[in-house]
């Protein structure tokens, strides 16, 4: 766990270098919880496959409690991707969340949190996958970071290139709607990885509950870098 008491260690010592991944006043604006595992009988077959539906549910939720975000997800044992075949194997099928969703409006802007380099990006088009995503590579004194920005709109891809350099907050994209970006409710996949392992322009954000602990060794939670408050609904 090396790196996770780096990554800690450099957050700790140098927060002047840590931005925002969304903009967010911690006096005025406020966050809901929201919770998509199967304790929450609000999350019907019907509603979980009716993306239109889905997506009235998380604003109503946003709107009554009057809160600008919904979040959540690291490690958390998910039901809503049963309707999707893209997270079935032929065992196991994948349910346990990686990274942190923030749901919002669809062109709510993005940024870097960390000075860096881009270091892949690709459209994913497909049902339930991230849609596109760009992956950032940073170097925190000696310990290589990336991050990935999945569910965004498609012409967040337009202007990036391979090795560009970004600085912390700095604008690399935006949400995406529902017909771009997986066909989710508009949020943004927010994740965290220390061995990128060959891979280009994607990762896995989903996996198997009983391989949680061997996947948490290479994802840190991504709560490190957005600081977030406490949500409304959170003791």
């Amino acid at each position: 766990m090396e790196k996770h008491r780096h990554l800690a260690d450099y957050i700790k010592n140098h927060p002047e270098n840590i931005g925002k991944v969304v903009d967010f006043d911690a006096e005025t604006d406020r966050l809901f919880q929201l919770d998509l595992t199967a304790a929450n009988k609000e999350l019907t077959t019907g509603l979980i496959n009716d993306t239109d539906l889905f997506n009235s549910w998380v604003i109503d939720k946003l709107a009554a409690n009057k809160c600008r975000y919904g979040v959540g997800g690291y490690l958390e044992h998910r039901t809503i991707y049963a309707f999707s075949s893209h997270f079935d194997t032929e065992d196991e099928p994948r349910r346990l969340h990686l990274g942190v969703d923030i749901w919002g409006g669809a062109g709510t802007p993005v940024y870097a949190p960390l000075d860096g380099i881009v270091h892949s990006h690709q459209d994913n088009n497909h049902i339930g996958d991230y849609g596109p995503t760009i992956i950032l590579q940073h170097n925190l004194d000696g310990l290589i970071l990336y991050s990935l920005y999945g569910h965004l709109n498609r012409e967040s891809l337009l202007a990036l290139s391979v090795g560009m350099p970004v600085v912390r907050n700095q604008q690399i994209a935006r949400f995406g709607e529902i017909e771009e970006n997986g066909n989710w409710p508009p949020h943004l996949h927010f994740q965290l990885m220390f061995d990128i392992e060959g891979r280009r322009g994607d990762y896995p954000g989903v996996c198997k509950f009983s391989e949680m602990e061997k996947w948490q060794q290479n994802i840190p939670d991504p709560g490190l870098i957005l600081q977030f408050p406490k949500a409304v609904n959170i003791d």
